[in-house]
């Protein structure tokens, strides 16, 4: 199939550009800048704020109305030349084309017999859009400049595409041809769509997502406009806040990270086709060979000819999903709510229950999670809650009783109870916390499963709502839980039962059974203390082998997505990596 040609659509009329003086949309920009960068609502504000800094956003579309860039036709025109593309570039595409599944959207669809660990997949470097690659191209001369640039490599990669976008020559028009044309990430929910979400857990990641994206797009147009780098890049005519919007969500739902071309560092890319695939349960099949300098992906599992391939995108809960990716996984093994839980530091034991969380790796204020499944909590938060439930002389029996610093293993350990009254208090407090989360929302489960049940709505308002319901049912599963190991742990008491004493020769079995008997001490802790910033996945990392240098953490699929950093204040990154894009919702 030939290439399509790219073109700019020009509206004149009511709410057209041409009426549109640089001066006025400057004084909109600058308004939208100064909303976006001031100091952060006060509790219960949020929405008020987002209102407002939506309504100005709105005011600039409007006067934007036809000037961003599209191209003719539907994005299903241009696979094959994507698959072309790939193909004279070395990667590999003959075990499967793209295919269109429905409501999960577009995805790789095997055209013969694959074997699961069998490598079907590799993508050359050459077509990666790396940071790297955005240093050596037209965009080079203002990332050298730019300091949130620097720091924030989703963004470089955000404005990399926009540039290679606008480039008739761009190699990798081929592959940005492909992309969606627009995501069901909440940067494309309507407000009241956004409205809701209130209530989740997911809300104020939403509404922060919105704030910073606006701030970015009013700083680096002031910058496109102003800056003596920037006057060669081919926004400068025409950067529209629908562009970055597209830009960010493309970013936000495929990057992941992959080694520097020395190997020495991790970089961040947008991997062509390989983030075609949608996401399932499973294990991370995605490593990069250094050798070969190639990215590579091995199948899950079995497939036969015909059949969808998927790939696993890593641990993420079903709220990183829907904020970063755009869909939600109806069977995510993996999903969680979060749980704040702290020490105060006015209680008169605070010091003690401070040094031994301590001496086990664990903050005395910490975000822990609430897990879907059995058991709900993890190694860490059983051990946070039965410290934060010791008596004074349970607490000097871990600081200073014999045997006190290996008694430090046992913290996370189901199978050795401080004491029946302790584990009690942990239970009692599980349950209660849990119920008294759910009833902060403003609907019942009930509910939420009617609206479901309406045939009309809307695609982003049923995700939300799945998202709300799902929350409520790790809570209730959660408290239920709390109760029935109360009740358990209360017989126990109530019939004098021994407690189950620990022994030096059982760090053996501490070290080497599955992760609920590891020593706390020696977990990398899940949870993150508080004030930290949380990652939207877990980072891969190196991994040993000979060629397999780099796994990467996450998959793709149409609809999910990478962490994307946004630019705070400081203008330091917080995002992470993702893999492709998940489920293509917005299809």
């Amino acid at each position: 199939m030939g290439k399509k040609s790219r073109v700019k659509i020009q509206k004149s009329g009511s709410g057209a550009s041409a009426a549109v003086s640089p001066k006025e949309m400057m004084n909109l920009i600058s308004e939208l800048l100064q909303k976006c960068s001031s100091a952060a609502p006060s509790a219960g504000k949020e929405w008020e704020e987002y209102v407002q800094i939506r309504g100005l956003v709105d005011k600039i579309c409007k006067k934007q109305k036809g000037m961003s860039t599209v191209f003719d036709g539907s994005r299903e025109d241009y696979f094959p030349d994507l698959l072309s593309w790939a193909h004279d570039n070395g990667a590999s595409c003959d075990s499967f084309t793209v295919g269109n599944f429905g409501a999960e959207g577009y995805g790789l669809r095997a055209t013969r017999d694959i074997k699961a660990e069998e490598l079907f997949l590799w993508i050359p470097r050459k077509m990666l859009m790396t940071v790297e690659s955005a240093q050596n191209s037209v965009l080079g001369p203002l990332y050298s400049q730019d300091r949130i640039l620097q720091a924030m490599g989703n963004v470089t990669l955000a404005f990399h595409l926009l540039c290679e976008r606008a480039d008739p020559a761009s190699p990798w028009l081929p592959y940005i041809r492909s992309l969606p044309q627009e995501y069901d990430t909440p940067l494309y929910y309507q407000q009241e769509e956004v409205q809701m979400l209130l209530g989740t857990q997911a809300v104020q990641d939403v509404l922060s997502q919105y704030k910073n994206t606006a701030r970015q797009y009013a700083y680096f147009y002031k910058l496109v406009q102003t800056h003596p780098a920037a006057c060669k890049l081919p926004l400068k005519d025409s950067f529209t806040f629908d562009d970055y919007r597209w830009a960010v969500s493309s970013v936000m739902t495929r990057q992941n990270q992959i080694p520097t071309e020395d190997g020495s560092r991790v970089t961040l890319a947008l991997i062509p086709l390989w983030d075609m695939c949608n996401h399932t349960n499973g294990l991370i099949t995605t490593g990069y060979n250094l050798e070969d300098d190639r990215c590579e992906c091995v199948a899950l599992q079995d497939y036969e000819q015909n059949q969808q391939i998927y790939i696993f995108y890593g641990t993420r809960s079903n709220g990183e999903f829907v904020i970063h990716n755009g869909f939600f996984y109806q069977d995510n093994a993996h999903d969680r709510v979060k749980i704040k839980l702290g020490v105060s530091k006015s209680e008169r034991l605070y010091a003690m229950k401070a040094e031994v969380l301590a001496r086990a790796g664990i903050p005395a204020s910490c975000i822990f999670a609430l897990h879907c499944n059995e058991p709900p909590i993890s190694a860490q938060l059983l051990a946070f809650l039965r410290v934060f439930c010791m008596t004074e002389e349970e607490l000097k029996d871990y600081l200073l009783g014999d045997g006190a610093f290996n008694k430090i293993f046992t913290l996370g350990n189901s199978e050795f109870p401080v004491s029946w009254e302790n584990e009690i208090k942990l239970w009692t407090f599980l349950e209660t916390r849990a119920a008294l989360l759910l009833k902060t929302y403003k609907t019942s489960s009930q509910e939420d499963r009617s609206m479901l049940d309406k045939p009309d709505l809307s695609l982003h308002c049923r995700v939300a709502t799945q998202l709300r319901l799902a929350e409520k049912q790790i809570l209730e599963k959660a408290s239920a839980s709390g109760r029935a190991k109360r009740l358990h742990f209360e017989k126990k008491l109530e019939d004098g039962a021994a407690l189950p004493r620990y022994e030096e020769s059982d760090i053996a079995l501490l070290e080497n059974t599955d992760d609920a008997k590891i020593p706390i001490v020696l977990h990398e802790l899940e949870e993150v203390e508080e004030g930290q910033q949380t990652q939207g996945g877990e980072l891969s990392g190196l991994v040993n082998g000979q060629k397999e240098a780099y796994a990467p953490v996450e998959a793709s699929g149409e609809t999910r997505r990478a962490v994307y950093s946004t630019l705070d204040s400081t203008g330091s990154s917080s995002a992470s990596r993702t893999e492709e894009d998940p489920k293509e919702s917005s299809e």
